[in-house]
């Protein structure tokens, strides 16, 4: 705002400049030492941010500009209006005070002058609003901009911390989990084959001397270790997630981290026995939704992407859909391609269809 008001005292100073040097005057070192005043006022007054200060500075600008105007020359009257409506903003919200205010001193000023003083007052009332609003919605914008860096940096900082927190969080499972196993190991099978290796070393000292003794230990060390192996399935067993849990939870990490990724929306919906979904369909399930999720980001120009998954009676139903434009033609590109390949390595089959938005269905048979 500052360089406009600058900016335009200083065309105002080159127009009076310009018609000095056309009109002969007898008092030149008058005019040149009213300039020079004037200049100086109004540049000092931007060297200051207190507002009383610019205030006794605007006025001061104000009384060599009238003083100029009385004893110098009419034409100095043209340098008064930017003075005042600076003024004047400082002490009235509204704009029509603002603007009598500038065009009030047209009444006195010489007749043949007025047109150009109220041209000039005109001028400097609307540059000043203009530059006034736009300076207004500049710190607005700024002051926005910097409520939301500051947010921004609250929530990077949580973000980070709650990612510290899940990643010890994880760690700390892991430890646990690991030292539950350790303690199942040591407290069942560990025990077993301490019992079993007792056994046998008995066995083998009772084997010369007393034959069927040293039998009957090596076959309890046999059903020992039979035991044993037993705890240790059984522990691996319940070591081991379902299948489901495993291919459901696989898919839902995916889908989260295309949507921390991309600005489309994905939800995913599903429904059925998921346990009867074998290894190679839920690899063949995540394949396929990323690579319709790909083309989905590439050329769909959709907002959101829905994956329904449903177990049916005698088949599996993974429907990719989007509420994108879609297309007419449906061009199989090597993706596309790869997707019925794999599909069909396991009698599967793709459809596909564009009519609303566009979507990619996947079916798998069951096999009982």
């Amino acid at each position: 705002m500052e360089f406009w008001m600058i900016s335009t005292k200083l065309v105002l100073l080159l127009y009076l400049a310009f018609y000095f040097v056309r009109v002969e005057i007898d008092h030149f070192a008058l005019v040149v030492l009213t300039f020079l005043g004037y200049f100086c006022v109004n540049i000092t007054l931007y060297l200051f941010n207190q507002p009383t200060v610019k205030r006794i500075l605007l006025v001061i600008s104000i009384g060599v500009s009238i003083v100029a105007c009385l004893m110098v020359h009419p034409i100095f009257s043209i340098s008064l209006p930017l003075s005042i409506v600076e003024l004047a903003s400082g002490f009235f919200e509204k704009k029509i005070p603002v603007l009598l205010l500038s065009i009030a001193p047209i009444l006195y000023i010489q007749e043949s002058f007025q047109p150009l003083y109220g041209l000039v007052a005109i001028f400097c009332f609307m540059l000043y609003s203009v530059t006034a609003s736009f300076n207004k919605m500049l710190v607005k914008d700024e002051a926005q901009i910097d409520s939301m860096r500051k947010a921004m940096q609250k929530l990077t900082k949580h973000v980070n911390e709650n990612t510290e927190y899940i990643r010890q969080s994880e760690y700390t499972f892991k430890l646990e989990e690991r030292n539950r196993i350790s303690q199942e190991i040591h407290d069942k099978i560990g025990h077993s084959m301490t019992g079993a290796l007792f056994q046998m070393e008995a066995a083998k000292r009772l084997i010369e001397t007393d034959p069927p003794k040293a039998a009957e230990l090596l076959q309890n060390a046999i059903n020992i270790s039979k035991d044993g192996i037993e705890n240790i399935r059984l522990t691996l067993k319940n070591m081991k997630p379902p299948t489901e849990q495993v291919g459901i939870h696989r898919l839902k990490l995916m889908i989260d981290d295309f949507n921390t990724k991309q600005p489309i929306k994905t939800v995913l919906t599903y429904e059925g026995n998921l346990g009867i979904i074998s290894p190679i369909q839920w690899k063949i399930i995540h394949e396929n939704v990323t690579e319709a999720l790909t083309n989905a980001m590439k050329y769909s120009q959709a907002t959101v992407v829905s994956i329904d998954l449903k177990v049916l009676n005698k088949l599996v139903r993974v429907e990719v859909k989007d509420n994108g434009a879609g297309t007419k033609t449906i061009k199989k590109g090597l993706g596309f391609i790869g997707m019925e390949e794999r599909t069909a390595a396991i009698n599967g089959k793709i459809i596909v269809d564009s009519t609303h938005g566009f979507s990619v269905t996947t079916l798998l048979p069951i096999s009982i």
